[in-house]
């Protein structure tokens, strides 16, 4: 079980609200400010409600060091122009810095102390600097799913000397999940694409015990066509993976889950934006070329089955999508199933890099019912495993966490 922020007194109180602020910068600026825009919500109703907020995160990779190019600084004043609220930034996340900050934070004001990562004791999450945090507020509350697959000291060591709860980020994310993959209305059906079988095995293995359709996509694709013994040319493959490819067919099989692979391809002898391409039928790629987009056929065979379909899955897109003309296939089915979404028709939920930029790309992020935006830790929570940040939420009374 794990507490939500629903009903609790946090008049006066100091909240130590842990949170994902690691934001692309380029050249100084900002390029994407979703990440404070999600996480705003939840620092604004405990401001409402007359919290003394105090923000902390991690930024980029200072290995324990101080690194000024990776300060929280001007993440601090992005968060002040979404907020619409006094931020302050305290130059430290320990010690007499940032307990003077917080001394001096008045109920509804906001604080942002420096990146956490700046101490070597976060990423080991070392006792003594969890407790440190933690001797800075009376609560501690997680939105920070995207982080939520790592034990630091942060997301894991100060829930040991706090009263913990979740976030609405981290509350949203966990429901739509738990909506999709444990909980779903059936028939549920998952995509799955990228380039390798062996970066996804586990999330493979998990989902045919879940699903009823699993569709395979991207590079990896042509893994499971080539164990087969269908010539896939020059495309990338992995031949060590052709054993447990089949052993993943089989599975399937006897599993009742219908995996779906393409039957038609966008082929080329040339990787690059606009290259010349051929759509042939999968068994006739040519010997000197190379599937990089599954094809028209395929994207109709998937899109007739969504009108049966209660429930989707996305993770990984269908080809190599940043280099058109290989986007169409994504753009063309991410369309799809955002016009069922919208019409009603189908629960979907979405996550991944790759994922979420090609969603983004073909214009239906908004149509979605839910984009995840956690990286790594939606990768592991579809896999099934029990992300530690979650875990460390666990209380008897409260919502179930999903697993």
């Amino acid at each position: 079980m794990f507490k939500t922020i629903d009903g609790i007194d946090v008049r006066g109180k100091r909240v130590l609200l842990r949170v994902d602020l690691n934001v692309p910068v380029r050249d100084g600026r900002i390029t994407d400010l979703s990440r404070i825009e999600r996480v705003s919500p939840t620092i604004s109703e405990l401001a409402r409600s007359g919290a003394k907020v105090i923000v902390v995160s991690h930024f980029d990779r200072p290995r324990g060091q101080r690194v000024e190019s990776m300060s929280l600084r001007p993440v601090s004043a992005a968060m002040r122009d979404v907020l619409g609220l006094d931020v302050f930034f305290a130059d430290d996340c320990l010690g007499p810095v940032a307990e003077d900050a917080v001394a001096r934070l008045e109920p509804g004001q906001v604080l942002m102390l420096e990146n956490t990562r700046f101490h070597p004791g976060e990423e080991e999450n070392d006792p003594d600097m969890a407790r440190r945090l933690a001797a800075l507020a009376d609560i501690y509350v997680n939105d920070a799913f995207s982080s939520a697959h790592r034990a630091h000291a942060s997301t894991e060591g100060v829930t040991r000397h706090l009263p913990s709860h979740a976030g609405r980020l981290m509350q949203r994310e966990i429901e739509a999940l738990s909506a999709a993959l444990d909980h779903p209305d059936r028939p549920v059906c998952a995509i799955v694409g990228g380039a390798k079988v062996s970066t996804k095995l586990a999330l493979i293995g998990n989902l045919l015990g879940r699903v009823d359709v699993l569709v395979i996509g991207g590079a990896m694709a042509n893994t499971f066509l080539a164990a087969q013994g269908v010539g896939v040319g020059r495309s990338l493959q992995e031949p060590d993976m052709h054993d447990t490819a089949r052993g993943i067919l089989n599975q399937a099989r006897q599993g009742g889950c219908d995996i779906v692979l393409p039957v038609d391809a966008v082929t080329a002898t040339e990787f690059r934006a606009h290259a010349p391409t051929r759509v042939v039928p999968i068994g006739q790629v040519p010997p000197d070329a190379m599937i990089l987009d599954v094809g028209p056929a395929t994207v109709a065979a998937i899109t007739e089955r969504l009108p049966a379909m209660r429930t989707l899955v996305w993770n990984g897109p269908l080809g190599a999508f940043e280099t058109p003309p290989f986007d169409a296939a994504t753009v063309s089915l991410a369309r799809a199933v955002g016009a069922a979404t919208k019409a009603g028709r189908l629960r979907s939920v979405a996550g991944g890099g790759d994922t979420v930029a090609a969603l983004k790309h073909a214009g239906v992020s908004q149509e979605m019912s839910y984009i995840s935006t956690a990286g790594g830790a939606f990768l592991e929570w579809m896999e099934g495993k029990i992300l530690p940040g979650i875990l460390a939420l666990q209380s008897l009374d409260g919502v179930a966490i999903p697993g």
